[in-house]
């Protein structure tokens, strides 16, 4: 269990902290815990795979778990703050979906032998979401932030079809025989 191993397991654990202030606890200081929380376990994603890769600490481990555990920060939060009207459905429902097909478009590439790494688009896709997921959860109800956090919303959900297309585009000789 290596540094960048226990970065990832602590963001799976930061995941029910998240959604725990959020659904069960009332108040803006709540929501701000919350978005603290999701804040420190976003960065370790970007210091675990630095130090992975820098380090040659790369493990199995890490390479099922590190995306497992953006997919369940991000989707578990997007999915509460759809319960607290927070964030429309439909994105939410998109991003969820591309989540699904691509997890089972993986298990179909590792069954038939193929390494898949992440392309760039996926890298801006996933953050341009953590910074949707943050900026909808910080309590300010100035117009300006609720534009500014739409357009990222809008932004991300872009990024998110694109990057499946992109991802089933450029992969796909897995789908074939």
């Amino acid at each position: 269990m290596n540094l960048p191993n226990k970065l990832t397991l602590m963001r799976i654990l930061m995941v029910p902290a998240v959604v725990v202030l959020l659904l069960v606890f009332d108040g803006k200081w709540a929501v701000i815990a919350a978005a603290a929380c999701y804040l420190i376990a976003a960065v370790t994603d970007f210091f675990d795979g630095k130090i992975a890769r820098k380090y040659n600490l790369v493990t199995n481990f890490g390479k099922f778990m590190d995306p497992l555990a953006d997919k369940l920060l991000v989707c578990s939060t997007l999915v509460a703050a759809v319960a607290l009207g927070r964030a429309p459905a439909w994105a939410v429902i998109i991003v969820i979906a591309r989540e699904f097909a691509i997890s089972g478009f993986r298990l179909i590439a590792v069954e038939r032998g193929v390494v898949i790494a992440a392309g760039w688009s996926g890298k801006i896709k996933t953050t341009l979401q953590n910074i949707w997921c943050i900026g909808m959860l910080i309590p300010v109800e100035a117009a300006w932030w609720k534009t500014l956090t739409t357009i990222v919303m809008i932004l991300a959900v872009i990024l998110t079809v694109y990057s499946f297309l992109e991802y089933l585009f450029k992969n796909q000789q897995v789908l074939k025989g």
